[in-house]
């Protein structure tokens, strides 16, 4: 018979299992193919290298220069 210790350990795995699943279907998602500063076009090799990206790579490294690159 399973004690408090071992529920908790699994319930403990299965979540952690779920919050990975969501992060790794989170990566893998195409986002908006324009970019949310200047509505251009993210080209196609951007999306591929990082699908989460939400902006062309010139309009993030404004975001990076100006430190509103954190969400």
């Amino acid at each position: 018979m399973a004690d408090n210790a071992d529920r908790a350990a699994v319930t403990i795995q299965q979540s952690l299992e779920a919050v990975l699943a969501r992060r790794a279907a989170l990566a893998t998602q195409a986002t908006n193919s324009e970019c949310d500063d200047c509505g251009y076009p993210i080209p196609a090799a951007r999306r591929q290298a990082a699908p989460w990206a939400t902006t062309c790579i010139e309009c993030q490294g404004i975001r990076e220069l100006r430190g509103r690159h954190v969400r």
